[in-house]
């Protein structure tokens, strides 16, 4: 049988790789990532993209190491025209702040690769009810795939 698709978005390997925090909730969904990727991940094929491996060398240089040794193993997909063309309507769509943009990429690539889950903890621009709506819609009326947008906890096994 084969194995379901998970695009892993950025914040998954920030979580996973992240010093514990003292903040309850976000311990808790580091945690939870922890447990997703030890025990769940096995479960899906997983892919990135070139802007997470490109977001996952900011910062601190050690922490950056960290982060790039946990996805050594994760195939990378590739851009082309199709996507770049795609983020650019997801960007406007949902009014993603240019700083941000990069999240729009992530969704265009999770749909142009006809993934089964984006899996995230960004809940702000993409992992929220609304943005997920209008994708969603987008998506049906352009008829083109539409992902299953999550966190961790979402596709742990049970």
């Amino acid at each position: 049988m084969e194995k379901q698709k998970v695009y892993i978005e950025t914040s998954v390997i920030s979580y996973l790789t992240a010093r514990p925090s003292r903040d309850i909730i976000v311990a808790g969904q580091q945690q939870t990532t922890t447990d997703w990727w030890d025990n769940s991940r096995i479960f899906f094929d997983c892919y990135i993209s070139d802007f997470v491996t490109l977001e996952v060398t900011k910062g601190d240089v050690t922490a950056a190491l960290q982060r790039l040794d946990s996805i050594k193993d994760i195939d990378v997909l590739r851009i082309n025209d199709n996507i770049t063309e795609l983020a650019d309507v997801y960007f406007r769509l949902l009014n993603i702040p240019e700083k941000s943009k990069i999240d729009a990429f992530h969704l265009a690539f999770a749909v142009w690769y006809n993934i089964d889950f984006l899996v995230t903890w960004n809940c702000k621009h993409i992992a929220n009810a609304k943005n997920i709506q209008k994708v969603n819609n987008y998506n049906n009326v352009n008829n083109i795939w539409i992902p299953v947008f999550c966190t961790p906890q979402e596709l742990m096994e049970v």
